[in-house]
Formats: C-alpha cells, structure tokens, sequence
C-alpha cells in the first residue's frame, strides 16, 4: 500500500511539474514574440529616421531569429553599402561592400520579382564597382543595369532606381579608356547606350519623385558639369543646400555643392 501511495503521490507531483513548466514556458513564449515584434518596429524606426548603424545592429539581430526575413535583409544590403561608402579604407569599404551583395542575393532568393531586392543589388554592385579595377567595372555594369532595370519594371516609381539608373549612365558614358578597352576586348564592347543626357533625365526622374533626397542634387550637378551646362549644375546645388540636413552624409554632400558652386562661377 506504500508502494502505491508513493507511486501515485509521484505521477501526481509529475504532472503538477510538467503543467508548472508549460505554465512557466507559455508567457515566455509570448514574451519573446513580443521582444522581437518591438526589435522590428524599434530598427524601422531608426532606419526610416537615417539612424543607420543602430538600426543595422537590429536588422542583423533580427536576421539571427529570422533568417529569412525578407525586409531586414534588403535594409541591411541597402545599410551596409550606405555606411561602408563612409569609410576611407578600401578593404573596409570592399568588406561591407560584398556584406551587402550577399544579404541582397538572400533577399532575391526569397522574393526576386519585387523592386527592393533589385535595387539594394544594384546599389551594392555599383558601389563595389567604384573601387574595383577597369576590368571588375565593366563586368559589374551588365549586372547593375540589369537589376536597375528590374527594379523599375517592379515599380516606376522608386526613386532609388531611378538615381542608380542616371548614375549607371553617366559612369558607363564616361568610362576611361582603359575600361574601353576591356570592354571591347571581353565584352564586344561598351554595355547599354548610356549617355549624359540619359543620365540627367534619370537622376532628375529621381528628384521629381523624392526631392528631399540631397545625393540626387548632387550627382546631378556633376552630369551638368560634365556636359558643359554650368548654369544648370550652379541652380542645382543650389537648391540643395537649401534642403534639410537628413542623412549623416547630408552635411558633406551640402559642403561639396557649395565647393562646386564656387569653381563654377
């Protein structure tokens, strides 16, 4: 009799432990959901307010628990090619550079017919492209344009595509000779029929759908300059520095139009 009260005392104080741990484990449960629920809207919230490298140690926190989660891959793509074009050291540069080509390539995997996946490609390969050699540049300009392209066949108006578009055209329209020469030599010559004309109506498609952005003023300016249109490159960054500082590149960007503003008069 012992014996089975003893055995029946132990079921019983097994299954109070187990409904004691499941009781234990279920606001737990809740309460992680909950912490990665305000992690999200916490790393939007600082991105969407150009607080960049906070809101990139959330994304990739996020991207710990969820690998596979779609808008903190292509913000940190988008992120890690923003922020390594502020480092001065090349291998930094090319370190968060390639960073932001793998995060773009898992977000393509998971959806490769929406823009922002093209896009932070497309800014990522570009940005590389700028500190690779002639070779590298025009191998990665069929690839840029490519995703650009794509980027606007998913939505016409993104104006981050649009910018990379004009840029596109006015690197590749104004190659080096050393690039033309690779380009003819491996790729039958130069990709696309990029212009600086082409690459104005871009970059000002870009401010006409978001004209806040200062970096688009910018780029502007020097395709005038580059085309000889001074007046328009003086109008322009102009009306840029008048523009609220938003981006942690914002004061730099409103310096060098000043700068450009006084060579050209």
């Amino acid at each position: 009799m012992k014996v089975l009260r003893l055995f029946n005392f132990m079921s019983v104080l097994k299954k109070r432990i187990v409904l004691f741990v499941a009781f234990l484990a279920f606001p737990l449960g809740l309460l992680a959901q909950q912490d990665i629920v305000d992690q999200k809207q916490r790393a939007d919230s600082l991105y969407e307010s150009f607080q960049e490298k906070q809101a990139l140690e959330l994304y990739r926190d996020i991207l710990e628990e969820e690998p596979e989660n779609y808008k903190a891959l292509w913000r940190s793509s988008f992120l890690y090619s923003r922020i390594g074009n502020r480092f001065d050291d090349e291998d930094d540069q090319k370190e968060y550079f390639n960073r932001g080509i793998d995060l773009a390539e898992r977000a393509l995997e998971i959806d490769s017919t929406d823009t922002q996946s093209h896009f932070v490609m497309a800014v990522a390969m570009g940005r590389k492209a700028l500190i690779s050699g002639a070779r590298e540049r025009v191998a990665a300009s069929r690839a840029i344009k490519k995703h650009a392209d794509k980027a606007l066949e998913y939505d016409e108006g993104h104006a981050g595509a649009w910018h990379v578009l004009g840029r596109w055209h006015f690197k590749v329209a104004n190659l080096s000779w050393v690039e033309r020469a690779a380009a003819n030599t491996l790729f039958g010559g130069i990709p696309g029929d990029a212009s600086n004309q082409k690459a104005a109506d871009a970059i000002q498609k870009a401010i006409d759908l978001n004209g806040t952005n200062i970096l688009y003023y910018y780029d502007l300016a020097k395709v005038y300059e580059e085309m000889g249109q001074a007046q328009q490159a003086i109008s322009v960054c102009k009306n840029a520095v008048e523009l609220e500082s938003k981006t942690p590149d914002d004061p730099g960007l409103k310096e060098q139009c000043r700068k450009l503003i006084y060579d050209l008069q």
